[in-house]
């Protein structure tokens, strides 16, 4: 009799351990798709709780129809493009393989940035807004481009009490860089 309770506790301890397992893992994935932002347009959610935006370059985009979409879709926003950073050629140049293309294109709209400027100008240690290019492999371990970014409105979590008018402006920012990588992976000009 004592083994059949025995076996009967264990029983009952193992439904309930199992019980508690699926709800933390319930939680878990409720909590994460919360930090989840739907984007428009078929663009990959935004985890909110990453400094990182990115998104695939459509299959059948080259490397240079993006660097030519960046920098058309960018001009055409107000935005200059006051430098570029070829990483993958600097590691090349110290024998190092960067393993597909690695670079940074910094973008620059003051009409945009001002407001966090003027309220805080330590914000300049963000500034230029930077756009990234680089192949990293997909799901198949096949070399794909991805245009990536430094999201403004994380990067404004690192100032202590932004304004409103700070916040409104990363905002603001974030979504035309948004707008200039969601056309540079289509190779819109």
């Amino acid at each position: 009799m004592k083994v059949m309770h025995l076996k009967a506790n264990l029983f009952k301890t193992f439904f309930i351990i199992l019980g508690i397992a699926i709800i933390m893992f319930l939680d878990a994935c409720a909590s994460q798709s919360a930090a989840l932002q739907a984007m428009p347009n078929g663009l990959p959610s935004m985890d909110l709780s990453s400094a990182i935006y990115e998104v695939p370059v459509n299959d059948g985009v080259s490397y240079q129809d993006v660097v030519d979409s960046l920098k058309s879709v960018s001009e055409g926003m107000n935005f200059v493009n006051p430098a570029n950073f070829p990483i993958g050629e600097h590691m090349k140049a110290r024998g190092v393989d960067p393993q597909g293309i690695k670079e940074v294109h910094s973008f620059c709209n003051l009409s945009l940035g001002t407001d966090i400027f003027l309220d805080h100008p330590e914000f300049l240690v963000f500034a230029p807004c930077r756009i990234a290019l680089y192949e990293k492999p997909d799901e198949n371990k096949k070399l794909k481009l991805f245009i990536g970014l430094a999201r403004p409105t994380y990067d404004l979590k690192s100032i202590k009490n932004p304004t409103e008018r700070a916040k409104k402006s990363a905002e603001e920012l974030e979504s035309a860089l948004i707008q200039i990588i969601s056309k540079a992976s289509k190779g819109e000009i």
